[in-house]
């Protein structure tokens, strides 16, 4: 399969209660991940389904997105996540 990285894509935050933990992640299309992170498709996610989306950022391609994923990941801050989610609703 072959990524179009020049088409719109997202950064996300999903949250699982069962596990109190979030997963950032960088994706072409939303709701086809979110599906995936449910159903126990991806190994780190299955063990926390369900997962809820609790916040999204919209990039111009899958570059700058995954560039803002790694940017959220290097702060390995929970209080910086809930600060990012406190300020804007998906």
């Amino acid at each position: 399969m072959e990524f179009n990285f020049l088409a719109m894509a997202w950064v996300y935050i999903l949250y699982s209660k069962k596990l109190n933990k979030f997963y950032i992640g960088a994706c072409k299309e939303l709701d086809r991940r979110l599906y995936e992170h449910n159903i126990g498709h991806s190994k780190f996610t299955s063990t926390g389904v369900p997962w809820n989306l609790v916040y999204r950022e919209e990039y111009q391609d899958l570059i700058t997105a995954k560039k803002r994923e790694l940017e959220i990941k290097k702060k390995k801050s929970r209080i910086y996540i809930e600060s990012l989610i406190s300020k804007k609703i998906p």
